[in-house]
């Protein structure tokens, strides 16, 4: 699918290593061999690498209503499907920002010291129903328990969606299911055929998934104990925060107001939607839609990296509010 006001190259299937590649040099063909700097009318461009998600409407929002113009800057999103795609680009600083960057991978990559990574905005936080388990309609799993031990999709092991599962799991004093790696947009394939026995969707891929193949919500992902936890965010280098301060300011002002317009009118996250993901707009009507934080909460997103402590994501404790762009 063609962006607006971007150029096209969705990275295909492989290893995170061999997509990421796809993704550089998709990112050369585009004449990004450096990724941030002076744009034509004097504009100061910022290459976006995001998925999509519903995570990142409000970066199309900016982008369709003229905001991040208005604010001097030259966006150009370019899409991938995990957040594993763009660690080694944004390290080269071939890319300045991932937007709706899985929170779980980046603090990873912040504890091994692969990445120093900054925050410069919230993307979303858990809302009832944006992400759910969802099995086949006609399948023997009635309950979170029935799934111990069967094979669940995540779009990435080992994290945002493990974990924040195997929280409402314990909650329920049940047994964990065994996770398979597919990405968001192969699930309902996968579900459909067979190849496993439920898939954890998140937004717009939930909505669609039940809405093509009948499936039935099992549990609301987004539930007790992880209700309201941030999930996503936009993320830099320390670098890169330290070198355009001014050009991140630009970013948030824009976002901020993004997100002030979708707070007055829903309606605009689904109207954006169709015009950078697979759903239909009469799907997007459908959607459960999650929440867009107008602030960094600091104290919020350090629920998610306790958690990952508890779990073992994570050696040593990860301070948010030392990661925050201010």
């Amino acid at each position: 699918m063609a962006l607006r006001r971007s150029c096209s190259g969705s990275a295909g299937k492989g290893t995170a290593a061999a997509l990421a590649t796809v993704l550089a040099l998709t990112l050369t063909s585009c004449g990004d061999d450096e990724a941030s700097g002076a744009a034509d009318g004097g504009r100061t461009k910022v290459t976006v690498a995001a998925l999509p998600l519903v995570d990142c409407a409000m970066l199309y929002i900016a982008q369709d209503r003229g905001l991040f113009e208005k604010e001097g800057l030259d966006v150009r999103v370019q899409q991938i499907q995990q957040s594993l795609q763009a660690l080694p680009p944004l390290s080269k600083g071939q890319i300045d920002m991932v937007a709706s960057a899985n929170y779980v991978t980046y603090f990873q990559a912040q504890d091994k010291g692969t990445l120093d990574i900054r925050i410069v905005a919230e993307a979303i936080r858990a809302a009832p129903h944006m992400m759910d388990v969802l099995v086949p309609k006609d399948s023997d799993i009635k309950s979170v328990a029935d799934l111990t031990g069967r094979k669940l999709a995540v779009n990435v092991l080992n994290n945002v969606q493990s974990l924040t599962f195997n929280e409402i799991v314990a909650e329920q004093g049940a047994g964990k299911p065994v996770y398979r790696q597919i990405p968001f947009p192969q699930m309902g394939a996968a579900l459909d055929k067979g190849q496993v026995d439920a898939v954890h969707a998140v937004e717009p891929y939930d909505s669609a998934i039940q809405d093509e193949l009948g499936a039935r919500v099992l549990v609301d992902g987004a539930s007790a104990p992880v209700r309201s936890i941030p999930l996503s965010g936009y993320i830099t280098t320390e670098r890169y925060a330290s070198e355009h301060a001014d050009a991140l300011a630009a970013f948030q002002r824009a976002l901020k107001a993004a997100v002030e317009i979708a707070a007055k009118d829903p309606e605009a996250v689904r109207d954006i939607l169709p015009t950078y993901t697979k759903v239909t707009a009469r799907q997007a009507k459908q959607i459960d839609l999650p929440v867009f934080p107008p602030t960094m909460d600091a104290a919020q997103i350090a629920r998610l990296t306790e958690l990952m402590k508890k779990q073992g994501m994570v050696q040593k404790p990860i301070d948010p509010a030392a990661l925050l762009v201010k």
